[in-house]
């Protein structure tokens, strides 16, 4: 297995100098459209601990995660849809299932900027997306090695593609694109900005491995994958010695957490940054009816599936409308 998720690091060498062309037209096409800065959806509360996740225990505690972003943050530059890198990380048995329903649904509102991440050949998916799918040749395996080798590559392309913004979401994510960009528009990609939401009420404790058989104990923040982050090209750029290529799968390897964990851990641990909370995404480990159907227009991504028979699709247009709960 190790040995092919070596191959995987570099499968996607390939395509980075395809995507760095297209990240040049996407400039090129860059129009002059400003939008206001988005305050509303910053989170109150992360969600809790639920089964599954890592343990978290102690360290900063929740009151100190900063609720609310400095003001340094804000920008009132313009940006399109074309200066983001949207990545979609998934596996072959979900090409049918997921990505399918992707494809109908938010990716035909921002086809050009989204790649699809996947870990083996798929001749439909290639026929139908082009050189926007890109076989990493990683383990389909759900280990923490497999996942951050696909995620590896998720981030040598789009270090590649010099676009301003990466953001990352898994093949059950459905992506509100002109939200998306709403938000991104009221902060500056030269700031060091990692956008996401815990899916922990504080950070988590991890075991650094040291040399000579040593550990030591650190703890951080980190925006669960399954609700779909942002980072910024200046942040990225930073991470570059302990995310780029095999980089990465050592990282992760340190700590022996998931990919998700990896990245927060780079960002608090190694680079110093820190976690910018905001409620507009939405993991499966919330309860979507919790979400009036009246504001779902209004958040950046939440994931319905499963059960997908729970919510109506809108294979037009790029979001889905779920059905009032039924008063009992």
């Amino acid at each position: 297995m190790g040995r092919r998720l070596i191959r995987g690091v570099s499968g996607a060498a390939v395509f980075l100098a395809s995507v760095a062309l297209l990240s040049m037209r996407h400039r090129g096409a860059r129009d002059a459209a400003q939008h206001p800065g988005v305050r509303e959806g910053m989170l109150e509360k992360p969600e809790q601990q639920s089964e599954g996740s890592p343990e978290g225990a102690g360290g900063r505690g929740q009151k100190d995660l900063k609720l609310h972003p400095p003001e340094e943050y804000r920008t009132e530059g313009s940006l399109t849809l074309g200066d983001i890198f949207i990545a979609v990380k998934t596996t072959k048995r979900f090409h049918q299932s997921r990505i399918e329903l992707l494809l109908d649904t938010w990716i035909s509102q921002a086809s050009e900027q989204t790649y699809i991440f996947t870990d083996e050949e798929d001749d439909a998916l290639k026929r139908r997306v082009g050189g926007r799918v890109i076989f990493t040749n990683c383990s389909a395996e759900h280990s923490h090695l497999a996942l951050s080798c696909k995620m590896a590559a998720e981030f040598d392309a789009f270090l590649a593609s010099g676009l301003s913004w990466f953001c990352h979401l898994d093949d059950d994510n459905y992506l509100n694109p002109q939200v998306l960009l709403k938000l991104l528009s009221s902060y500056s990609a030269t700031w060091d900005v990692y956008l996401g939401k815990p899916s922990l009420n504080r950070p988590i404790w991890a075991s650094e491995t040291l040399p000579n058989n040593q550990t030591k104990s650190v703890r951080f923040w980190f925006a669960t994958g399954g609700a779909g982050f942002c980072i910024s090209h200046t942040l990225a750029r930073k991470m570059v010695p302990w995310a780029s290529g095999r980089n990465f799968l050592s990282t992760s390897e340190l700590i022996r957490l998931p990919d998700d964990c990896t990245v927060g851990y780079i960002i608090e641990c190694k680079v110093g940054g820190q976690l910018i909370p905001n409620a507009l995404f939405h993991s499966h480990l919330e309860n979507l009816q919790l979400i009036p159907s009246s504001q779902l227009m209004q958040q950046v991504s939440i994931t319905p599936l499963p059960p997908l028979s729970q919510h109506l699709l809108v294979p037009a247009g790029c979001w889905l409308v779920m059905p009032e709960p039924q008063l009992q």
